[in-house]
Formats: C-alpha cells, sequence, structure tokens
C-alpha cells in the first residue's frame, strides 16, 4: 500500500468517525429534547398503575366487593394490557410511557415468566387425576371411559349426582378395583383405600348448620380424606369440592363460602400426621388468591412446579383460569398436564409424582 493509500483510508476512517460522533450527538440531542418525554402522560401513568397492582396485588384491599381477590384470580391476565400501552406509547412517541412500562413487564415476568415454559420432567411413582365432572354433563358414561383411560392410578371425581354415580361406578370398576363416595366427591383408586372419612369444611354455617339433619348433610358432603397403600408408604390423599364463587354487579366478587371451605380445609391439611399428602379438588379459586394462603403455606401446586404453560382449566370450551388444583407436600411433583375436555365444564388435571 502505498502512502497515498493510507493517506486515503485514514481520510475515510476519520469520515466515518467524524459521522458517528455526529450520530450519536444527534440521537442525545433527540432523547433530551422535551417532547419524547412529556408526551404520553395519559399512558405512562396507567402503566405506572399496572405495576404497582402486579406488585402489590396481596395489598389491594377486599372491603369493597372483594376487589382483591378477584384480581388476584386473573392476575397473569394483566398483562395483556402491556402491549395495548406499548402501541399507544409508540404511537404517541412517548419517551416516558416507554420507560414506565418497564415496571409492570419487570413484575409480571417475576410472578409468571417461569410458566411460559415446559417443567415437567420424565418418570414418577404415581399418578394422580381430579375432574369436576359436572352435575350437568350430558355424556357421563364417555366421560367414565375417557379418564378410565387417562392412565391415572388414583382419581378423584368432584360433582357427582345420585343419577350419575352408578355410571362412573360401572364404568371405573374394571380399571379401578378399589374406591370411595362420599356425598359430591369420590376416589377411585388401583391401590388399596383405607380410613376414608368425610372432611368438615364447614359447607353450612350458623344456625343451620345446627339444625339440618345427619343424613342430609352426608348426602351433601363436599371433602373426603382416605389413605392410598402405595409401595413407599400411606399417602394421605384429600378430595374437596368448595363453595362457589360469583361475581355479582351489586355486590361484587362474591366468595364467602369458598373462603370459609379454603380456611377449613387449610386447618384440616394442617392437622394431617401423614408427611406425605396429596390434595385434588375443585377449589373455584387460583392458586394466586389469598383466600388460599393458609393451604398454600403448607403445599404447593404441581402446575407450578412441574406443568407446562398456566394449565388453564375453567371454563372448558375456553379456559381462563386453573380453579382445579392438584397440591402435594412431602412428595415430588415430576410432571402435571391438563387432559382433554370431556362433557364437563370443567377440564380434567393429572400429575405424576415421585417420593
Amino acid at each position: 500500500m502505498t502512502r497515498a493509500d493510507t493517506a486515503d483510508a485514514a481520510d475515510t476512517a476519520g469520515t466515518a468517525g467524524t459521522a458517528a460522533v455526529a450520530g450519536i450527538r444527534r440521537a442525545v440531542r433527540v432523547g433530551l429534547r422535551p417532547g419524547p418525554w412529556k408526551r404520553g402522560p395519559v399512558l405512562a401513568a396507567p402503566a405506572l398503575l399496572l405495576g404497582l397492582a402486579l406488585l402489590l396485588h396481596a395489598r389491594i384491599p377486599n372491603r369493597i366487593g372483594n376487589f382483591g381477590s378477584l384480581v388476584e384470580t386473573f392476575l397473569p391476565w394483566l398483562g395483556l394490557f402491556v402491549p395495548v400501552l406499548l402501541a399507544g406509547a409508540l404511537w404517541r412517541r412517548s419517551a416516558s410511557a416507554v420507560v414506565a412500562l418497564l415496571l409492570p413487564v419487570t413484575v409480571w415476568l417475576s410472578l409468571f415468566g417461569g410458566l411460559l415454559g415446559d417443567r415437567s420432567h420424565p418418570g414418577g411413582d404415581l399418578t394422580v387425576a381430579s375432574h369436576n365432572v359436572g352435575a350437568a354433563n350430558p355424556d357421563p358414561a364417555g366421560t367414565a371411559r375417557a379418564l378410565a383411560a387417562s392412565g391415572a392410578d388414583v382419581l378423584a371425581l368432584e360433582e357427582l349426582t345420585p343419577q350419575d354415580r352408578g355410571t362412573y361406578e360401572k364404568g371405573l370398576a374394571k380399571a379401578y378395583p378399589h374406591h370411595a363416595v362420599l356425598g359430591t366427591v369420590g376416589l377411585w383408586s388401583r391401590l388399596p383405600l383405607s380410613n376414608t372419612r368425610p372432611v368438615d369444611i364447614r359447607t353450612d354455617a350458623g344456625p343451620l348448620a345446627r339444625s339440618r339433619p345427619a343424613d342430609a348433610t352426608t348426602a351433601e358432603n363436599r371433602a373426603l380424606r382416605t389413605t392410598v397403600a402405595t409401595d413407599h408408604g400411606p399417602l394421605a390423599v384429600y378430595v374437596a369440592h368448595l363453595g362457589s364463587a360469583r361475581v355479582n354487579p351489586r355486590s361484587g366478587f362474591w366468595t364467602d363460602s369458598r373462603d370459609r371451605n379454603a380456611q377449613a380445609l387449610g386447618e384440616a391439611v394442617a392437622a394431617e400426621r401423614n408427611e406425605r399428602v396429596v390434595l385434588l379438588g375443585d377449589l373455584n379459586g387460583t392458586m394466586d388468591d389469598r383466600a388460599f394462603d393458609g393451604i398454600t403455606s403448607q403445599m404447593h401446586s404441581v402446575q407450578d412446579a412441574a406443568g407446562d404453560g398456566f394449565g388453564f382449566t375453567w371454563p372448558a370450551s375456553f379456559p381462563v383460569a386453573r380453579i382445579d388444583q392438584i397440591l402435594v407436600r412431602g412428595v415430588q411433583p415430576r410432571s402435571a398436564r391438563v387432559l382433554p375436555a370431556t362433557g364437563s365444564d370443567h377440564l380434567p388435571v393429572a400429575a405424576a409424582v415421585t417420593w
């Protein structure tokens, strides 16, 4: 290379460097202009409020219409507001709104980012499943066949009706030689069962609870506890169907009976002497809801630990919340999944656990 070529190259490099410096200066000047930061305060404010709602959801009061529990029931869905606000921020060219959105994005990923992937592992010593079969199920026989083919070793059913109980007993008899039904909940098992008893989850309260005949209370029992004899020792299994939750325009999010049931169920599990416990059932709530703190403080969700995605189960036609739960204590979840739809308005759930 000649001296002339070297000089030309140096000139070219110098020109490029000068252009780069000029570009950086222009970018800095644009960023420092007040316009992009002053634009979009109407978008920045809700972005910050969204982030605070996610971050402090446990502090949202329940005094008016149980609003805090309602927010927690659908907490993951608050993330849908982020792309909406981001689109508005970009359209308005609002730097302040974009920066404000970093808060809800960060908090949402902290809360739910771990649920986006597949956390399951192969293997497992025992497979358990649970299904609210639906009192209005038009095809209980088909539901029984589908559940019998699921491969579950232990199967819990909720919302059993007197007219359909025989159909489930007949359809599941070949796959499950052992079963117990108390009121509207039941457990079918390939392994022997013992010490089956109802669990008082305070379905009735006040004078009604004291005045109801015993046979009426038994017929409407919504929770049981039994022992499954496994190769690794006894496993305590609870099956529960907690009270419904309803959204009412006048009273808000009504959860009185469900919350009372959840507290009683938590107390029953806390008193359980067996170190290995599985809870199966339709709890009519998500595990983000503060109403279940008494349960989640002692047990953990198999879906959170070993599921794939969020595992929403209700309504079956378009699931938006996981209210059908499998929780464990003393055993390790290996995998968790949502089973195909049946004639019920809930989807069945299953999990493999190991010792």
